[in-house]
């Protein structure tokens, strides 16, 4: 356990073992949640967020910690209970894809992440209409061609990271707008032809 260890901004996972252990729903949906939130949690709250039962989330917050994207937090009182929180606020996969298991890992990693991001962005469009109006207006789901170099893209990349950078909910938690939602924000930027 590391006390007072603030989360690195963001971990390149580039171990084919790293990425076969987060790929699964509960995983990345508890990697979100302390990464978005620098919460601790224990494997009873994380069970309610995952839909799993204490002792499956406790399992997988196990094996999360053995790769070391989460770490046990100090107690809040209760020596028997286990608080974990994330040793990240984010990643990106970064593989050697020349090597064969390397790029099977990501890609089942891919898979489970766009599954899961798809299913949201499905449940968003068949359910806005009951919605409040700011916000089916605010929403929306685009997409744009660009022609680009790679260097204008890494460039377009930082950009938009700037853009979102000063609304992440890790950040804004302690103090949100009254109206605040957490708003997902899937973009993804890559040569199609």
């Amino acid at each position: 356990m590391t006390e007072g260890h603030p989360p690195t901004s963001s971990t390149r996972i580039t171990d084919p073992q790293v990425m076969r252990a987060l790929a699964h729903p509960a995983r990345i949906e508890i990697m979100e949640h302390l990464a978005s939130t620098g919460e601790g949690v224990t494997a009873t709250q994380c069970a309610t967020l995952v839909g799993l039962s204490p002792s499956a989330t406790s399992y997988h917050l196990r094996e999360l910690a053995r790769y070391g994207l989460i770490e046990q937090a100090p107690s809040r009182g209760d020596a028997r209970e286990r608080v974990w929180r994330s040793a990240v606020q984010g990643w990106s996969l970064g593989g050697d894809l020349a090597e064969p298991e390397a790029r099977a890992a990501e890609r089942g990693l891919i898979d489970v992440h766009l599954a899961r991001d798809f299913a949201r962005i499905r449940h968003w469009f068949v359910e806005q209409q009951d919605a409040p109006r700011p916000w089916q207006d605010a929403s929306e789901l685009s997409n744009q061609l660009l022609l680009l170099t790679a260097e204008e893209l890494a460039q377009v990349n930082a950009a938009v990271r700037d853009v979102l950078a000063p609304y992440r909910r890790r950040d804004r938690l302690p103090d949100p707008p009254a109206d605040a939602r957490t708003v997902a924000v899937h973009y993804a930027a890559f040569p199609v032809d």
